[in-house]
């Protein structure tokens, strides 16, 4: 049964530069990567050197923890670096494009012809097992699991993220079969979550073999780790998989064509993009090209991903692995007069301190800057202002801090994931690094239980 949610706490920060809903073709990829750092907690290990030619969907690399999580070219073409950083870890494996892309033939099937050990083994087979992630702790899902129900959150609530909509718009049929493969995985439900705020597109409101929610509200509404919350929530013991839609539709190509189809419509958005708007590119596409041809590179911080939880990159770097839209806002630094402190209209804050609550639908033009450093963490309740969660924030990251097991569990641990605390990082007074206090608690506590 359906349910619908509306959320009070949280926040929508405004900015200029969201992306025109006009979808053009990107320059094509000269180069291409997979990142193992974008990957938490595989044990990467790499079957191919410098020289081997490769085709999309050749294996590139797997997981010591689990062989069957493969890692494959989202191109075909020429190896031209395994790139290596200190201790020898492993940072990139770059893929020279071939102007026209062969593939791996992986073969076309009917999901509801398979058993879910089938379908696992044509995803494993391909390199898209990875997109399938888990609750808790935010990795890749284990194949050997089963989990109890798998969610696709439909819509993204963050600053200038893309409008999976305007993305999916006449995608329907292959939605379907990558939600129908989908469905074959799990005995429980695949709780599909909409925003209640506008009507979906047809995509998802015809989708079948789902549960559909609503939730609206202010940011983070859209995060998955909410909607987990709210609709099936994790108990010790239990798993929950997360899908994004436009993976949805790369498994629903899979079985469609039988060809691991790395195809990727971004956003390129931001202050610093002369004309934001959607483009058609590759996972794992360099992003030299857009960026040169439709940014300023004038003092620019340049984010694969979202500008709460994306990562920072060259303007030579490389579309993550699980990004969906590349960012170019101001880097700030320039020096203030008194400060950060210095009353300015043009400055956001959810405190009364800035006059930024008497214009709730200005937008604004944001630095990187952190406006201060890190300080003593004091109790200002402003992270339960922004933290829509029956969880007390504050208290789990002292409980991660100080590393007590049993104290993160009960104060909820289970259920969260680094970009739950993204808006808290926000307007934290103390600077506090809450998304790396997360994942490394995270990742600790996935040590010890396993």
């Amino acid at each position: 049964m359906s349910k619908a949610v509306k959320i009070k706490r949280g926040v929508d920060i405004k900015l200029v530069g969201e992306a025109e809903k006009v979808l053009v073709d990107a320059p094509r990829p000269k180069t291409v990567a997979i990142k193992p750092t974008d990957f938490e907690g595989i044990k990467p290990k790499v079957v191919v050197k410098p020289g081997n030619e490769v085709k999309a969907g050749t294996v590139l690399m797997y997981d010591k923890n689990h062989e069957a999580v493969k890692f494959t070219s989202p191109v075909s073409g020429e190896v031209v670096e395994v790139k290596r950083g200190e201790k020898r870890k492993l940072l990139e494996i770059i893929v020279l494009a071939d102007q026209e892309t062969k593939y791996e033939d992986f073969g076309a099937a009917d999901p509801a012809s398979l058993d879910a050990k089938q379908i696992k083994e044509k995803i494993c087979a391909s390199g898209l097992w990875p997109f399938i992630k888990q609750r808790p702790y935010d990795v890749i899902a284990n194949p050997n699991d089963e989990p109890k129900s798998i969610f696709i959150s439909a819509f993204d609530s963050a600053p200038l993220a893309p409008d999976n909509d305007f993305i999916l718009h006449g995608e329907d049929k292959l939605f379907q079969k990558g939600v129908d493969a989908l469905a074959k995985l799990t005995k429980g439900k695949i709780h599909l979550t909409v925003n209640g705020a506008a009507k979906a597109d047809e995509v998802f409101l015809n989708a079948k073999n789902v549960v559909r929610h609503e939730v609206s509200g202010p940011h983070p509404a859209g995060n998955v780790g909410l909607h987990i919350h709210n609709f099936d929530p994790i108990n010790t013991g239990e798993t929950v998989w997360v899908v994004k839609p436009q993976d949805v539709l790369a498994i629903g190509r899979l079985f469609e064509s039988g060809k691991f189809d790395a195809r990727r419509i971004i956003a390129l958005a931001g202050a610093q993009v002369k004309d934001p708007k959607y483009y058609r590119t590759i996972l794992g596409a360099s992003t030299k090209e857009l960026f040169e041809q439709h940014t300023s590179s004038d003092n620019t911080r340049y984010i694969s991903g979202s500008v709460l939880t994306g990562t920072k990159i060259d303007q030579e770097g490389y579309l993550g692995f699980y990004d969906y839209q590349l960012t170019a806002i101001p880097e700030g630094g320039e020096p203030q007069m008194f400060g950060w402190i210095t009353p300015n209209p043009n400055k956001f804050s959810i405190s009364r301190a800035l006059p930024s609550w008497l214009q709730p639908g200005k937008k604004y033009n944001l630095t990187a800057d952190k406006n201060g450093e890190e300080r003593p963490f004091v109790v200002t309740e402003e992270y339960e202002k922004v933290f829509p969660f029956d969880i007390y924030p504050v208290q789990l990251l002292k409980a991660i801090m100080i590393e007590d097991i049993e104290l993160m569990e009960e104060l909820g641990v289970y259920e969260v994931a680094p970009e739950d605390f993204a808006l808290c990082e926000t307007v934290c007074t103390s600077k506090i690094p809450s998304q790396e206090i997360v994942r490394n608690g995270l990742n600790m506590l996935r040590k010890e239980m396993s």
